[in-house]
């Protein structure tokens, strides 16, 4: 299964796995807003919501340009990178997840900046109807 993946989808499985540890949900490649999509996004228990781009490059991180616009969209940004990703290279008030296929593990926590009540209850109801219709397209796929 994992090796039909693409390397971001590598991480994004394994960052996947570790957030549901924690008690969270997400969605792989959500779109909170036109122009954006992101590579995971995050719901916690408590309605916070965690924004994790994967880079699984130096040119993947590189060639990545609107990362800056996803901060408006989320309480924590993260980024998954693999054991050989140059973690230099990313900006140090940014969390940082390293992760492959089957786990992750959250090495830097970055500032939690809360998102506004109207922005966050958009959000999670996005989030739901987006999850949901996923969900039904996997049982009925000629809907």
């Amino acid at each position: 299964m994992t090796l039909d993946l693409q390397p971001g989808q590598r991480l994004a499985r394994g960052v996947a796995r570790h957030l549901a540890s924690h008690g969270f949900v997400s969605i792989e490649e959500f779109v909170p807003a036109r122009g954006l999509r992101v590579d995971v996004m995050g719901l916690g228990p408590k309605g916070e919501l965690w924004v994790v781009e994967c880079k699984s490059s130096r040119v993947d991180f590189q060639s990545d340009a609107k990362w800056g616009g996803y901060l408006d969209w989320c309480d924590r940004f993260f980024w998954a990178v693999d054991t050989d990703f140059p973690t230099d290279l990313l900006p140090a008030e940014t969390g940082l997840i390293i992760a492959d296929a089957y786990g992750a593990e959250i090495i830097r926590m970055p500032p939690e900046v809360r998102l506004a009540a109207a922005r966050r209850k958009k959000l999670i109801q996005k989030f739901a109807m987006d999850a949901a219709r996923r969900l039904h397209m996997l049982r009925d796929p000629r809907l």
